[in-house]
């Protein structure tokens, strides 16, 4: 079997942005979706130059799709590697565990990094089984009690970014 990702993956590699590939699907009547992200923000022309860029590199691959759809994840992207959780340390997420933790398996909260790491760590250096994360948790009673919550990646099931948007002063 192809996997796209590693394909995809690789030609982003060689073009001049830092493009990172969040997530390929194959979704119904032949269309291919490609999400991409960098640290500067996605704009259209970054996906028409990926797309340009993917369209080739699928031909030589002889890859079958009948439409390509490039474009950035959102502002409720998933987080999937190590390096995700990394670059969002601070930010405020929502991450379903594996596990049920005081009958609860869904937190929305600020992420945090418990662990220490050097400082010439190398993201593909570093055993991402071995760094503690941590999200700060609104308690569901009282939203002045904030509870802590230590993990590892391996006890995620699923993360994104949960944004707070607030549209009040906007219409005036």
């Amino acid at each position: 079997m192809i996997d796209l990702f590693s394909i995809a993956e690789n030609a982003l590699q060689g073009l001049s942005s830092d493009f990172e590939l969040v997530d390929i699907e194959i979704l119904s009547a032949g269309v291919l979706r490609v999400t991409i992200d960098k640290v500067s923000g996605i704009s259209i022309d970054d996906c028409e130059e990926v797309s340009r860029h993917l369209t080739h590199v699928f031909a030589v691959e002889n890859i079958n799709y009948s439409n390509l759809e490039v474009s950035s994840p959102g502002i409720d992207r998933p987080l999937r590697k190590f390096s995700d959780f990394l670059r969002f340390i601070g930010e405020r997420v929502e991450i379903k565990f594996h596990n049920a933790l005081n009958g609860r398996k869904i937190f929305r909260g600020v992420l945090l990094l418990k662990s220490d790491l050097p400082s010439d760590y190398n993201v593909n250096e570093v055993n991402s089984c071995d760094i503690t994360f941590g999200i700060n948790v609104d308690s569901l009673d009282n939203k002045k009690n904030i509870q802590t919550i230590d993990f590892v990646l391996n006890d995620v099931d699923r993360a994104k970014l949960d944004p707070i948007l607030d549209f009040k002063g906007k219409w005036r």
